[in-house]
């Protein structure tokens, strides 16, 4: 049972990390320009994961977007293409565990160096049916699967978002689809002031929905400041969470 000296010393200790958070967070901020909601003060990037069979189509535009406001607030932004070429769901190998990487040779191990550099992602995908791709579904399941089982903290605590794009309608359903990945693997999610999702057949037509486009720079910005507060927490020295044994169930036992 703990004593009252004990607790004491705990919220004393709890008080110290405020103010050290708040010191350096006032650092920062003192080092802002006007008219420049974030200065760079350490390398930050952003990895941007277009699931489009399409290069440069409407998802694409989405993420352009985002990236031109990232690196107006001083943070790097790297685009990585799925391609065209197929991609395979899991086969259950069960390889990932030994290795920690994905048996099968393709964009999912590729995609590995870009991931350990990043500082956050952002997923996006056309919508197909009501749902994501089927590129970036199998990707991602691969991708976090294989960093899971192969024990490796790649995404542990680094900030993700989802974005959507479609004609008319599925986008709903596709970005919440999505979103699971991210709570599975620890991810802080970024919101915007709405679902991210643009319309558009073509990317003319998402160049014209300007609420789409509203949407996707304010999750850049949203981004960028949490990206800077997790900066600001590591250099005042806010200790990381307190982790435990990951506990599996299944419904039968």
């Amino acid at each position: 049972m703990i004593t009252r000296k004990q607790l004491r010393k705990q919220m004393e200790r709890r008080e110290m990390l405020k103010l050290s958070a708040a010191g350096a967070l006032a650092g920062l901020a003192a080092t802002l320009s006007p008219g420049q909601a974030f200065a760079s003060t350490g390398s930050l990037r952003v990895a941007l994961i277009n699931g489009s069979p399409r290069e440069k189509g409407c998802t694409f535009t989405a993420l352009e977007v985002i990236a031109e406001t990232l690196n107006g607030l001083g943070v790097e932004s790297e685009f990585f293409w799925l391609g065209t070429k197929p991609l395979a769901g899991c086969i259950a190998c069960d390889v990932c565990r030994r290795t920690g990487e994905c048996a099968l040779k393709d964009r999912v191990n590729e995609f590995t160096p870009v991931a350990e550099r990043a500082d956050g992602f952002i997923f996006g995908s056309p919508v197909h049916f009501a749902g994501s791709s089927g590129t970036i579904k199998s990707f991602m399941d691969r991708v976090f699967f294989s960093a899971l089982c192969g024990k490796r903290d790649t995404f542990y605590l680094k900030p993700a978002a989802a974005v959507t794009a479609a004609r008319r309608s599925g986008n709903v359903s596709a970005f919440d689809a999505l979103n699971k990945h991210f709570t599975l693997m620890e991810m802080p999610v970024i919101s915007s002031r709405y679902w991210n999702m643009v319309f558009g057949m073509t990317p003319e037509d998402v160049r014209r929905d300007v609420e789409g486009l509203q949407i996707m720079r304010v999750l850049a910005r949203n981004m960028a400041w949490f990206l800077r507060c997790k900066q600001a927490a590591q250099a005042a020295g806010v200790p990381m969470p307190e982790r435990e044994p990951r506990i599996s169930l299944n419904f039968m036992r």
